[in-house]
């Protein structure tokens, strides 16, 4: 497959035994070295598992995904994040007064505030009871200084959109003129260190942090294992609340296949590690759709009773760590490692 043919990864699995035998003669550190060397070769075969059936982009972190009316529509994937058109993932957020990260977990409302997209540098976002408000990623009021936040502990300096955007966000989540601010990732590159809860999986790397990710640029959940959910719930949910970059529809129903992947690759070139499994918080209790939170605490209740694992939080879907950029689209077959 093209994925194997990039020469990073050309050695054979007894070139590379030979090599590690070889230096694990030398010494015990040269021994360290050949595990850092083959503790992550890309697989030379693979087996499909599925397709994709929908792929979100979410411009704003804790809000509506991007509404994309063109047919079939194509996204990137490089280190930093997916993209459609130029148009990335979650490279802007909302932060208080107190330079403090907000999302629907307090403000559950906010996955109501919509996006789409004007053309490769604006967006036009909606919410019930506003005007539309127009953002121009060329063309940002952004003060000189940059502002300090942080995600789940990690700091990160930002840009502020403008005092335009400050005021619109303001009367979306609270209803006053001020209060919130809106915040755009400057970065061409991912800039935080990994997230705490995730320094212990062997095969994260720094620039799996994303934009502004809780956790990796990538997640992919895998509908059986929702459907399976579903079977356990008095009100079925919708994927989408658990918020995934790539949705699975399996060939085989197969709910929780994905626990045990360690290579993903998405049609013809996009080649994923699957890093660390994806640890719940309330966030997946609010209807999309209406913006509730469930009365029962639904579905983080059920998932807790059967999903727990070593975790301190249930588990549902994988976090990826790109290892290869290419195009995917809907549709678009899905491989694991052959072993």
């Amino acid at each position: 497959s093209s994925a194997s043919s990039n020469s990073t990864f050309d050695l054979s699995p007894k070139t590379i035994i030979g090599v590690g035998v070889g230096l694990a003669a030398v010494s015990g550190a040269s021994y360290l070295l050949y595990r850092h060397l083959t503790r992550d070769i890309m697989p030379q075969k693979w087996r499909r598992v599925g397709r994709v059936e929908r792929i979100h982009i979410f411009p704003v972190k804790s809000c509506a995904p991007l509404e994309i009316s063109s047919p079939n529509p194509v996204f990137e994937c490089d280190v930093l994040s997916m993209s459609f058109e130029g148009l990335r993932d979650r490279t802007l957020m909302v932060i208080n007064d107190n330079n403090e990260m907000v999302t629907a977990r307090v403000y559950p409302h906010m996955i109501l505030i919509r996006s789409k997209m004007i053309s490769p540098s604006k967006l036009l976002f909606s919410f019930s009871g506003l005007p539309d408000l127009e953002l121009d990623f060329k063309n940002l009021e952004s003060p000189d200084k940059d502002v300090r936040t942080s995600i789940w502990g990690v700091p990160v300096d930002v840009m502020v959109c403008g005092e335009r955007h400050n005021q619109w966000f303001s009367q979306a989540i609270l209803k006053k003129e001020s209060g919130m601010k809106l915040v755009h990732y400057p970065y061409p590159k991912p800039v935080r260190v990994t997230n705490p809860r995730l320094r212990s999986m062997p095969f994260i790397r720094q620039e799996d942090s994303g934009t502004f990710n809780d956790a990796t640029s990538y997640m992919l959940m895998n509908l059986s294992s929702v459907d399976d959910l579903n079977t356990r719930l008095k009100n079925p949910v919708d994927a989408q609340q658990f918020r995934g970059g790539f949705e699975l529809k399996m060939d085989v129903n197969e709910p929780y296949a994905e626990d045990n992947w360690k290579w993903v690759r998405i049609g013809k070139d996009a080649v994923f590690r699957s890093v660390a499994p994806c640890t719940r918080c309330i966030f997946p209790n609010i209807n999309v759709q209406t913006a509730q939170r469930d009365a029962d605490g639904e579905p983080f209740k059920t998932l807790r009773s059967y999903r727990l694992f070593n975790y301190s939080s249930p588990a549902l879907g994988i976090h990826l760590g790109l290892r290869l950029p290419g195009k995917v689209k809907a549709n678009d077959v899905v491989y694991v490692e052959d072993n």
